[in-house]
């Protein structure tokens, strides 16, 4: 509990002003929930005649004697009026200051919940933000071998997890423990004997209540890792949705689904048992310590006579204000349990360490003028290398193509010169400078991406391709789109650069979309092109307008392409032909013909798988 204190400090100090007032106000709730019993015992004396006379107005002697000066007064007036023969008015003097006494409380109750809200809605906005800007600037490597919907049920589930349950203790950790200082404070005032009576059952309470709560934390942990798996379940069957569907695997699907489901089931019930313990335990207690207190404090009053009958029911209501805030410490101990752990989760990845953030004197590289030399380089995502002593030279304004079997390391050579991964063994540089000493946004400018896979988000579509260049006019977009081959189709959609891509682009051809994405590219302007399989994923007809767009895009540019068809790659400057992470033949596609190897194989198979 202290150390997610201690991982919230932050947060919470740019709300400092609300801390302050919160506490305040909750202070002031607790003092005003203490004195409104209090007040009910000037009351309880007009009713029952029990009012102590005085005859003189009391004079005021300090602030330390302000309770005896406001007791006398009060004595005073009421006197005043019953020996007058206007007990009515006595009585609504009483009932005023009561009302009086329970309207100042609830206000500042209000008060304090105002500013309480305003700091938990704040931390807990800045909480996910910051979550937000930590998973989108961790590297690629973290989330290779972790479920997507795990991390989207952190920044959601767990977060309103936090908000539901953990969060509670800022509205309970000053207003109920002051409470009941304050009621105890003015028990004893009243009676020591019975004070200690209550006191007596606190210990009690307590640690029944922990034992019921200790295994709360470890099912709730549980359980958000369980959500985790089922959003995750979600995503994929939404994600590829038609092959579910084409392989008729619904059923396999909704099996995966149920039995996730049905363990949350199973974990949610356990600790919603516990929970529910909550409340019967301490009404049970809170009972037994009111029996007791009756019986105890009867004595006292009919027997004993030590104390007066309307001074009793005043305490038994300053017993009750204790009970309550204690009864609610309770049931929020238990909800705790559960923000705990969702804080963990959370937390969990709010300090995973950048393995891959900028050299502190990492350079702002402004432009590409010579080449891109990969120097025997050394690669592995687990334990089998996927790249062996590899090395090539791209020149300016040259094209480098790469083919070869799947497995063979063609993509990993994208994802290691945008700097998604580092390599383990010797190093990658542009215009003779490693590119781990060049700041990851400053390389990345420089280059422009197409994947196999067309990325596009449920926006407009000028909007999809002005993540190439922010500022970009409308006409540089359309320049941009008409050199991709997408203007022809996209200035006859109704709403034109302003229509909806649909959810991962949905509303379009594959063609369309991987058009629409070498737009984005062309806009973007780079010096380096990189075409992961840009058009492996397209039939024919849809490729030889993809083909024309690449043609287009390419021109004086640098460029890396990775392909398995002839028709992408038989113009480059150099081919590649790479197998088990090693160069097998290199050269143009004539000398590679020539050659009468691999590459040959290949051509005549019309395929690079």
């Amino acid at each position: 509990m202290k150390k997610i204190i201690n991982q919230l400090l932050p947060f919470i100090k740019k709300y400092k002003r609300h801390v302050f007032f919160n506490v305040f106000f909750n202070l002031l709730y607790a003092l005003f929930s203490a004195l409104a019993f209090i007040s009910l015992i000037p009351m309880l004396n007009v009713l029952f005649d029990k009012t102590v006379v005085v005859k003189q107005a009391p004079k005021w002697e300090g602030i330390l004697k302000i309770k005896d000066y406001g007791e006398q007064l009060l004595n005073y007036k009421v006197s005043t009026y019953i020996e007058n023969g206007n007990a009515q008015m006595a009585l609504v003097i009483v009932v005023v200051v009561v009302i009086s006494t329970f309207l100042i409380k609830n206000l500042f109750g209000y008060l304090a919940m105002q500013h309480v809200m305003y700091l938990k809605n704040g931390v807990l906005t800045d909480l996910r933000k910051t979550m937000y800007d930590k998973i989108i600037n961790l590297p690629v490597n973290f989330y290779s071998k972790r479920q997507k919907g795990d991390v989207m049920a952190r920044i959601l589930g767990d977060i309103n997890e936090m908000q539901n349950s953990f969060f509670l203790v800022l509205e309970l950790i000053v207003r109920e423990p002051a409470t009941i200082i304050f009621s105890l404070i003015l028990m004893f005032a009243i009676s020591w004997e019975l004070s200690l009576f209550v006191l007596c059952f606190i210990p009690i309470a307590g640690f029944l209540i922990s034992r019921i709560g200790k295994s709360l934390k470890k099912n709730s942990l549980k359980a958000q890792q369980e959500s985790g798996k089922l959003i995750s379940i979600v995503e994929e069957s939404l994600t590829g949705l038609k092959i579910v569907k084409g392989y008729t695997a619904e059923k396999i699907f909704q099996n995966n689904f149920t039995a996730s489901a049905d363990r949350i089931l199973r974990l949610r019930n356990k600790i919603g048992l516990k929970n529910n313990l909550a409340g019967p335990v301490s009404e049970v207690l809170g009972i037994i310590t009111i029996a007791i207190l009756l019986w105890y404090g009867g004595k006292l009053v009919l027997i004993d006579k030590v104390i007066e009958g309307t001074t009793f029911i005043a305490f038994m209501g300053l017993s009750y204000a204790i009970l309550t805030p204690a009864k609610a410490i309770s049931k929020a101990s238990y909800k705790v349990k559960n923000g705990i752990a969702a804080a963990d989760r959370v937390f969990e990845i709010l300090h995973e360490e950048d393995t891959m953030v900028d050299h502190p004197n990492a350079i702002e590289i402004e432009g590409f003028t010579d080449k891109i030399s990969i120097d025997n380089i050394t690669f592995k995502y687990d334990e089998e290398d996927v790249l062996k002593n590899f090395s090539i030279e791209v020149s300016k304004g040259k094209t480098i193509a790469l083919v070869g079997q799947s497995g063979s390391g063609k993509s990993t050579i994208a994802n290691l010169v945008t700097r998604f991964y580092d390599v383990n063994e010797g190093r990658i540089s542009i215009d003779g400078i490693d590119i781990k000493n060049v700041t990851k946004k400053s390389l990345r400018g420089l280059m422009g991406l197409v994947t196999q896979e067309s990325i596009l988000f449920n926006d407009t579509i000028k909007n999809n391709i002005l993540l190439g260049k922010p500022d970009a006019t409308d006409d540089e977009v359309i320049d941009a789109l008409k050199i991709a081959n997408a203007w022809e189709f996209v200035q006859d959609l109704p709403n034109g650069m302003n229509t909806n891509v649909g959810d991962a682009g949905n509303n379009f051809s594959g063609g369309q979309k991987q058009r629409l994405s070498i737009a984005r590219a062309v806009l973007k302007n780079p010096p380096i092109m990189i075409l992961d399989e840009a058009t492996s994923a397209l039939d024919t007809e849809k490729e030889r307008l993809v083909q024309i767009a690449l043609e287009n895009m390419m021109k004086n540019r640098t460029s890396i392409v990775i392909a398995h068809r002839l028709s992408t790659i038989q113009n480059a400057d150099e081919i590649i032909v790479m197998h088990k992470g090693e160069i097998a033949e290199q050269g143009s596609h004539n000398e590679l013909i020539a050659q009468n190897g691999v590459y040959k194989k290949l051509v005549d198979m019309q395929s690079f798988d």
